[in-house]
């Protein structure tokens, strides 16, 4: 038997705002974050903007007693850590992590009962870091001696000038080791590094571990922050970034227009989302105050695309359609029960048509009828964190009954509901949301009212 799963709490990090509260009403207030980046300096960068979550100070959201953790702790890690903590005290969830230090009080589930699936990107080190140590290891002769790197001083050098513990702030697992070790999540764990797919494949892997019986309750989602020159710099390369929306000349907050027909390409976003899911019995048993959606269904797949060795979108979105059709014969759900759609809407022109053409294969005609709200015009594309975010605003738009504003598209595509609207109340029964990755994975969810 297949236990009922709900999304009881919400811990989004994103350039808005910390936690539910704030990015839904900046959501609501049609309120883009985008601006020119701040991090560092981008000057010899085509793109120079960006959504950067401000003022985040990590120490707030550990135990006293596990803050000397935070010294080997990656921006990414940081994220995922604070949406941890936003999404269990958003549940009512009493964990290690959120009852006061001492406290006797007890858990809300045995720690063995508790898992934790969290995507995670590919980490950059930063650069400081680094620069001593490669500085110290250039070659002296030979063909290297022009600035090339000496492995043989490398590995007897320049590698004791970092500290010990220096590659445990960039293994893509210690998203969720700290999440596990702060909340005392002894259940089953994993990390999924698929880039922009990790979040939505991670909320499907816990939600099937929960469903079969192996665990009552999961942190789950993910996190990245590409606010980094090595990080940004390989995102420039993809050819994707908005290069014409710089200041002076640009507007930052009008640079990404998904499914627009003058879409000029994505923005870089920091940020994560972490859900709590549990199963319905639990939150019953534990008198949890108020689930916000149910998980109903989910479905994953694999784009390929044999013209261009899978490099490229397939224009037909042939992947997506799979995904989100498993998702809905998960749920066990036709097209026509779905009243609003969470995208990617990246605002690249060929990821948003091929996008849409899975779309009008899965929903025909009546697409024209569904909303479609991305979160990428207010956010930027938040990397393997994106999916958690947007599964959060989709919880709770079904539970608000409301349809966030959808910005930036004053010339959809033909067949799309997208054009620019304010948020409007509607009866929401069920909303589905996807993701897929630059590799080719794809995942997608149906949520049902609570």
């Amino acid at each position: 038997m297949q236990r009922d799963v709900v999304i009881t709490g919400l811990g989004p990090i994103t350039a808005l705002g910390v936690g539910i509260d704030a990015t839904w009403s900046a959501l609501l207030a049609g309120r883009s974050a985008i601006a020119p980046i701040a991090a560092f300096d981008p000057a010899g960068f085509t793109s120079r903007i960006g959504a950067e979550v401000r003022d985040l100070k990590v120490s707030s959201y550990v135990p006293k007693s596990y803050r000397k953790a935070v010294k080997v702790m990656a921006r990414d890690i940081e994220i995922a850590v604070a949406a941890a903590d936003q999404a269990a005290r958003d549940a009512g969830l009493v964990t290690k992590g959120t009852a006061a230090e001492g406290s006797t009080v007890a858990t809300s589930y045995p720690p063995a009962r508790v898992g934790a699936h969290i995507g995670a990107g590919l980490i950059a080190a930063e650069l400081d870091e680094l620069t001593f140590a490669l500085a110290s290891s250039r070659a002296e002769s030979g063909a290297e001696a022009t600035g090339g790197l000496d492995m043989h001083k490398w590995g007897s050098e320049g590698i004791t000038q970092l500290t010990p513990l220096w590659l445990l702030k960039y293994l893509p697992n210690m998203l969720a080791c700290h999440v596990t070790i702060i909340h005392d999540a002894q259940g089953p764990s994993n990390t999924i590094t698929c880039g922009e797919a990790s979040s939505g494949l991670s909320i499907g892997e816990s939600f099937r571990v929960i469903q079969r019986g192996s665990a009552d309750a999961c942190f789950c989602g993910g996190a990245e922050s590409k606010f980094n020159p090595m990080a940004f710099l390989r995102q420039i390369i993809t050819g994707r970034l908005n290069t014409i929306a710089n200041p002076p000349d640009g507007d930052p907050a009008s640079a990404v227009r998904p499914f627009s027909r003058s879409a000029a390409g994505s923005v870089i976003g920091e940020g994560g989302g972490i859900v709590v899911l549990e199963s319905l019995e639990g939150f019953k048993r534990r008198g949890g105050a108020r689930a916000y959606a149910r998980v109903l269904g989910f479905g994953a797949s694999q784009t390929i695309h044999p013209e261009s060795r899978s490099l490229r979108p397939d224009p037909a979105g042939r992947g997506i359609a799979l995904a989100i059709k498993a998702a809905l014969r998960d749920a066990k759900l036709t097209p026509d029960a779905i009243d609003l759609i969470i995208p990617i809407g990246a605002g690249f022109a060929e990821n948003d048509a091929a996008e849409a053409n899975a779309m009008r294969t899965v929903f025909g005609d009546a697409l024209a009828k569904i909303p479609l709200v991305s979160t990428k015009p207010y956010l930027g594309s938040c990397g393997a964190g994106a999916g958690g975010i947007d599964t959060a605003v989709a919880a709770k738009a079904l539970a608000e009954q409301t349809i966030p504003p959808v910005i930036n598209c004053d010339d959809p595509l033909p067949g799309l509901n997208a054009a620019t609207a304010p948020a409007r109340q509607a009866a929401l029964r069920h909303v589905l949301t996807f993701s897929t990755s630059i590799g080719g994975q794809n995942a997608a969810m149906v949520l049902g009212r609570a």
